[in-house]
C-alpha cells in the first residue's frame, strides 16, 4: 500500500517527568502496531507529544523505532518545530535514521501567513528528501491551509500528502472533490479526528491518521478495513462500540485520554508532559468502561 494510505497509527511517546523517552516502552507500543497490521506508525505526531520533546529525546525516539519496526511497517516522523533550520534538522535526523516519510506541521508563536508557511514546508520537504505530509491541524497550531495553499504546496517536490481535519459539515465527499480537483493525481488525502474516520474512508479519503490506533490499533483497522470495503453497518458498528471512548476524547482531549488508556492497558502508567495534566480521577473510569465496551484486552 502507499506511504499515506490507509491505518497510519499514533503512539504516544512514554517518557519520565524531565522529558527523557522510555525506549523499551515505546518499543512495545510500536510492535503492537505492527503486529496488528496496520499500514503505517506515525511516530511524534501531535499524541506522541513532539512539541514537548528535545531533539535529542526525538531522535532516540526514531533510532528505537527504525531498530524495532523499521523493513517491518512504513514509519513517518513528525518533524514540526518553531523554527525552519530546527525542522530541517529534524528532517534530516528522521532520514538519515531510515524513516520512510515525515509529518510537518507549522508550529508558530507569532502567527504565520501563507507565503510563510509555504516557504517552511519546501525548506523542510527539500532538506528531508523524502515524502512529506502537511498536516493541517489549526485546532492545534490555530493555522488553517488554505485549498489554494494546499494546491501550491502539492506541486514541491517532495509534498505528496495532507492530513486534514475533519470539515464542519462533515461533506466529505465535496471537501475532497475540491482538493482533487487542484492537486496531483498522486497526492493522498487523508483525516485525523478519529469519529469521522469511518465516514471519511467510506467518502473516499486515502488515510486515516488515527489517535486510537496508537493504543487499540486492531480496533482501528477493523474499522479502516471495514470502511475500505464499503460496508456501511460494519463501519456503523464499530463507530457504536467506540462511541464511549470518542466522547472522552470530545471532553477532555485525546491526548490526556490516551494515557489514561496506556495505563489501563498495563503499558506502563506515564503522565503527559507538563503542563498538561492526566485525565482527572473522576474520568479514569469512564475509561476503563469505554475499553470493556469495545471488549479491549491488554
Amino acid at each position: 500500500m502507499p506511504l499515506f494510505h490507509g491505518l497510519s497509527a499514533f503512539p504516544i511517546t512514554p517518557a519520565d517527568a524531565s522529558g527523557s523517552v522510555d525506549t523499551a516502552a515505546l518499543a512495545r507500543l510500536l510492535i503492537r502496531i505492527q503486529m496488528a497490521g496496520a499500514d503505517a506508525i506515525g511516530l511524534l505526531g501531535s499524541t506522541g507529544g513532539y512539541a514537548f520533546l528535545s531533539r535529542t529525546e526525538r531522535q532516540r525516539a526514531v533510532n528505537t523505532a527504525m531498530s524495532t519496526v523499521g523493513g517491518k511497517i512504513p514509519v513517518i516522523v513528525g518533524v514540526g518545530a518553531l523554527r525552519t533550520d530546527e525542522a530541517q534538522a529534524l528532517a534530516r535526523d528522521a532520514r538519515m535514521a531510515g524513516a520512510d516519510g515525515l509529518l510537518l506541521a507549522p508550529m508558530s508563536y507569532t502567527p504565520l501567513f501563507e507565503d510563510e508557511v509555504y516557504e517552511h514546508f519546501a525548506a523542510v520537504a527539500d532538506a528531508g528528501e523524502l515524502p512529506l505530509c502537511i498536516y493541517n491541524n489549526p485546532g492545534t497550531t490555530k493555522f488553517t491551509f488554505s485549498r489554494p495553499l494546499i494546491a501550491r504546496l502539492a506541486k514541491v517536490a517532495n509534498i505528496e500528502a495532507v492530513k486534514m481535519p475533519l470539515p464542519a459539515d462533515a461533506d466529505f465527499g465535496a471537501e475532497l472533490a475540491a482538493v482533487r480537483a487542484e492537486t496531483p493525481a498522486n497526492f493522498a488525502i487523508g483525516y485525523s479526528g478519529d469519529w469521522g474516520a469511518g465516514s471519511a474512508i467510506l467518502a473516499g479519503a486515502d488515510a486515516w491518521y488515527s489517535v486510537v490506533g496508537g493504543l487499540l490499533p486492531v480496533e482501528a483497522l477493523g474499522l479502516t478495513r471495514a470502511a475500505q470495503a464499503g460496508d456501511i453497518a460494519e463501519v456503523e458498528r464499530f463507530d457504536r462500540a467506540f462511541q464511549p471512548l470518542f466522547s472522552l476524547f470530545k471532553e477532555f482531549g485525546s491526548f490526556r485520554v490516551m494515557y489514561a488508556i496506556a495505563a489501563a492497558l498495563d503499558f506502563g502508567r506515564y503522565d503527559p508532559p507538563r503542563p498538561i495534566m492526566p485525565l482527572p480521577e473522576a474520568a479514569v473510569s469512564r475509561v476503563q468502561r469505554a475499553l470493556d465496551h469495545l471488549s479491549v484486552r491488554s
